[in-house]
């Protein structure tokens, strides 16, 4: 369904892709993941025709990407969805037109709209919001929405970049069960572009690791969480003790499961960092996260400015991690108490 070979992309002296390579299976649901910047979502928009790429052979559906005409490019998009982070609905527009909106493009007639429409709203589970505002809606009705508006024009492909980033847990769950269920039922091509371990291997049956614009890693999803490559270690904020000591570059921390995943990524966007999120913990319970280990002390003060605690996992050493928050905790007190 999808084979790319060699591609390289730049944007001006910036290498994102580095000569990455995939072949993706017609029906499968595949997972991307990687840290930001590690061309995830670029080759996302080089499958639907959006970036152009540079070097390389990239074939979707049978069709030879570079090659394609304006027009030709049109049709092209037609056959592939896209679903996004931040839902994309247009707020003036109700839960209908949100949804109507790419066949009114297309000049579909009105009777084919309305039936189309109807039987989406139905498919996602939210037909009795179709009066409905955007604003009106939570978080997983909106995602919804826009899983109907990419459903349309009945895709060969459903592309989903960070589809789940912007949810609370149970939602990301009713969602990844929604994504199954559409996959199963249609027999889409879903490629699921994520940071979230935990949605890889609740969603996804393949699996590609990126690092620095290339695989590092790939393959069933089963198997490579058992072989553990470098690449998934990387990303999940693993110790190396290669040496006997752990890696220095990523720091680990345990929060409370009360903790919402739209938090952690209000964080990681105010910060300017990127955060893994792995839900479950690796205690058994709490949310566990990962980040950069030069922004310990910027994530230890937005914790503690809200009033968070946490707790370093990587030792049993917990009498130093808790002091750790208390004192930031009481720093911050100090701070606010200053500017009252």
């Amino acid at each position: 369904m999808i084979t790319a070979r060699n591609i390289v992309k730049s944007f001006g002296t910036t290498h994102v892709l580095r000569g990455l390579d995939l072949s993706i299976e017609k029906g499968s649901i595949y997972g991307l993941a990687g840290r930001s910047g590690a061309g995830k979502s670029t080759i996302l928009r080089c499958i639907n025709g959006l970036e152009e790429y540079d070097n390389g052979s990239l074939i979707v559906d049978g069709t030879d990407v570079k090659t394609l005409s304006r027009t030709g490019m049109m049709a092209f998009r037609k056959n592939i969805g896209m679903i996004f982070q931040q839902f994309s609905l247009l707020e003036r527009l109700s839960v209908y037109d949100n949804v109507a909106l790419p066949l009114r493009c297309w000049k579909y007639s009105s009777g084919v709209i309305d039936s189309k429409v109807r039987e989406l709203l139905e498919i996602v589970g939210i037909s009795e919001k179709i009066r409905q505002k955007p604003r009106e809606l939570s978080g997983g009705q909106k995602q919804r929405v826009a899983i109907a508006r990419a459903l349309t024009m009945d895709p060969h492909i459903l592309l989903c970049d960070e589809a789940t980033s912007a949810l609370d847990p149970k939602t990301s769950q009713a969602v990844m069960g929604l994504l199954k269920e559409i996959n199963s039922r249609m027999g889409i091509t879903i490629v699921f572009v994520t940071h979230q371990m935990s949605v890889i291997r609740g969603l996804c049956r393949q699996l590609a690791i990126l690092e620095r614009g290339k695989v590092a890693a790939s393959g069933l999803v089963d198997d490579v969480f058992r072989r553990q490559p470098r690449a998934l270690k990387n990303l999940m904020g693993e110790e190396f003790k290669d040496s006997g000591r752990a890696a220095e570059r990523s720091t680990v921390l345990l929060l409370s499961d009360t903790v919402p995943d739209s938090f952690i990524s209000g964080m990681a966007a105010d910060l300017e960092i990127d955060v893994t999120i792995h839900p479950g913990g690796r205690e058994g319970a709490g949310l566990t996260i990962s980040f950069p280990k030069e922004a310990d002390k910027e994530v230890a003060h937005y914790l503690a400015a809200r009033m968070i605690d946490w707790k370093h996992i990587y030792d049993d050493t917990s009498s130093s991690e808790a002091s750790c928050s208390q004192k930031y905790r009481a720093q911050m007190r100090a701070v606010i108490a200053e500017r009252m």
